[in-house]
């Protein structure tokens, strides 16, 4: 018979347990191999909150360059959303700068899902590698009358 832990139980009562063991300093009750686990996990959450808010930015770019008669508010705005999130989201984790290509790199296979889901455009006749420089990506001011 398995014995269910507070951490499979109720894992926000595990989280407030966890950080009154360790303000306490009650360091040999800590659930060690659950708080690497939840740490490692926070780590990657990061990673990938950048890749889907690059998924949208992507997507909504290539909206944007290649559909100019739809041009929207919506689509200005989302833009300048995601771009300001981004900023963000990279001075609160710094250190997440070195994996910047390679989360552009996924983020534009996103941003493709997001054109095909969205409009009638089709992905596979778009560029299937980012046709955009950074610059593009995170400063271009746009022709837009809001």
């Amino acid at each position: 018979m398995q014995t269910t832990t507070l951490y499979d139980q109720d894992f926000y009562a595990w989280t407030q347990h966890q950080i009154e063991l360790l303000q306490a300093q009650q360091w040999e009750q800590v659930d060690i191999q659950n708080l690497i686990e939840e740490i490692a996990s926070l780590g990657k959450r990061e990673r990938q909150e950048l890749r889907n808010r690059l998924g949208v930015l992507l997507g909504h770019l290539l909206k944007w360059h290649y559909q100019p008669e739809a041009r929207s508010k919506s689509w200005f705005y989302t833009i300048k959303e995601q771009r300001q999130e981004i900023e963000r989201h990279l001075q609160e984790n710094p250190s997440l700068k070195p994996y910047l290509s390679e989360a552009i790199e996924i983020g534009y296979e996103k941003g493709l899902n997001l054109v095909g889901k969205e409009t009638p455009l089709d992905p596979k006749q778009l560029p299937q590698v980012c046709p955009f420089s950074e610059v593009e990506i995170f400063e271009e001011l746009m022709d837009w009358q809001a």
